[in-house]
């Protein structure tokens, strides 16, 4: 055991060194002697590890199909869903900052044990739907790319997985740095595809700030777009990326890591958004425009190099393989938080990733569509959202466990506001797709 220990050490020595020089700056921010926009450096982050989960393929599926059906029309979904989020994720940021503990692991002190694992099996299955659909996504990007048959691209998918994970155990900043650079390429790579789509601005600029319908199937799309956005795994994961990560000492030392680290949410949200928007915008000039219906994936890419050039599909491939590949990473990341979380257990995640590989390889290997399989995988996730959802307020809201960073009372009324549209919009999905 203590030849175990002695090997195993360096490992866990690393990410503590980096935990306590970022404190260090932290501190001295909190302090006041760090003024201007450095003062925002320490604090910079987590946010960007959250807002993976609103970049994955489900995303790509739904918004490259809005986008065909209805042109402009469904962009302002992008915005309002936005908006919800950055609500979401700063209540989720606000619970780890202000108790030092995360979402399940309150659930888990709160709720009865009945509940805690009830609450935690569900959220492994939602999380086993989300790792489906940025798995597949990964692997698709690959076979567009490469023309690699979709079991080999597979399982490399899962080899780049397991090396994204790698960066976790060279501490946070590591994987910080890590996930921000692939969030970088996939807004390169969509920044191009606008730029060379060239979209009506005017148009955009209407279908993003005027809120319409047309017909039922445009309702539902929306809803799809909304349950693609906000992603239950990436709300346990919020909370548990901010409880430890610079720790307030007093109520209002906290209070002033919340307002940095709000920042650091607006941000990524903002660019998680754009990216979103430009999928939407890219399909409508080019698909809508011409009068295609695009609702797969690997259709999409072929006719990104018909319309507007091979570099505009490799574009889209590449960005569709790096978001797919970030999003996985972070799903298992989400799995080991909620394990910990309501049941007080933790495996190995090298040994959960390589069990969450499992379903998706088996998927491919049966030939199932992989669009049709990111479609199914969103109405999986629609049923986990008011389980992630409705704890978040309920626990923001109750001063005893917020103490000075308790939810105000517009607060409490627009996150409730937004958990009813929320879990109505996910329930009007699930009831159409099924009935």
């Amino acid at each position: 055991m203590l030849e175990q220990t002695l090997v195993e050490q360096p490992h866990i020595e690393q990410p503590h060194i980096k935990q306590h020089k970022n404190s260090i700056s932290a501190q001295a921010v909190l302090n006041g002697e760090i003024k201007g926009i450095r003062r925002l450096l320490p604090f910079l982050g987590p946010a960007f590890i959250a807002a993976v989960a609103y970049l994955d393929p489900g995303n790509f599926a739904t918004n490259i199909t809005a986008g065909s059906k209805y042109g402009y029309l469904l962009l302002w979904v992008i915005v309002a869903s936005n908006l919800m989020a950055v609500l979401i994720q700063a209540l989720s940021a606000k619970l780890g900052i202000a108790t030092g503990k995360n979402l399940p692991e309150i659930a888990h002190d709160r709720f009865p044990k009945s509940v805690s694992i009830f609450l935690w099996i569900q959220s492994e299955l939602v999380i086993i739907a989300t790792d489906l659909a940025e798995f597949i996504g990964a692997a698709l990007g690959l076979y567009l790319l490469f023309d690699i048959p979709m079991l080999p691209a597979a399982l490399i998918t899962a080899v780049g997985s397991f090396a994204i994970l790698e960066l976790q155990r060279r501490g946070y900043r590591s994987l910080e740095a890590g996930i921000a650079a692939m969030i970088l390429i996939v807004v390169l790579a969509f920044a191009f595809q606008v730029i060379v789509a060239k979209p009506d601005m005017g148009a955009v600029a209407v279908g993003m700030f005027t809120p319409k319908f047309e017909g039922v199937d445009s309702i539902l799309l929306a809803a799809g777009i909304l349950g693609a956005t906000v992603m239950p795994h990436a709300i346990y994961l919020h909370s548990s990326l901010t409880q430890n990560r610079v720790v307030g000492v007093n109520e209002a030392e906290k209070k002033q890591i919340f307002k940095l680290e709000f920042i650091d949410i607006i941000i990524a949200m903002i660019i998680a958004g754009a990216v979103n928007l430009a999928m939407v915008i890219v399909s409508a000039a080019l698909f809508f425009k011409n009068g295609l219906v695009v609702e797969d994936l690997d259709v999409a890419f072929q006719q990104f190099g018909h319309l507007a050039g091979p570099v505009t599909a490799i574009s889209f491939g590449l960005g569709l393989l790096i978001a797919g590949l970030s999003s996985s990473s972070v799903g298992t990341m989400a799995g080991d938080v909620v394990m910990q979380g309501f049941i007080n257990k933790r495996i190995n995640l090298y040994l959960r990733r390589a069990i969450t590989i499992i379903p998706p390889l088996a998927i491919i290997g049966f030939g199932v569509n992989p669009t049709k399989a990111l479609v199914i995988s969103q109405v999986i996730l629609s049923f986990g959202i008011a389980f992630a959802l409705i704890p978040l307020v309920v626990f923001t809201s109750n001063r005893q466990i917020m103490g000075g960073l308790v939810n105000r009372k517009i607060t409490a009324t627009l996150g409730w506001i937004i958990s009813g549209l929320v879990v109505s919009l996910n329930l009007f999905l699930v009831y159409q797709i099924f009935v």
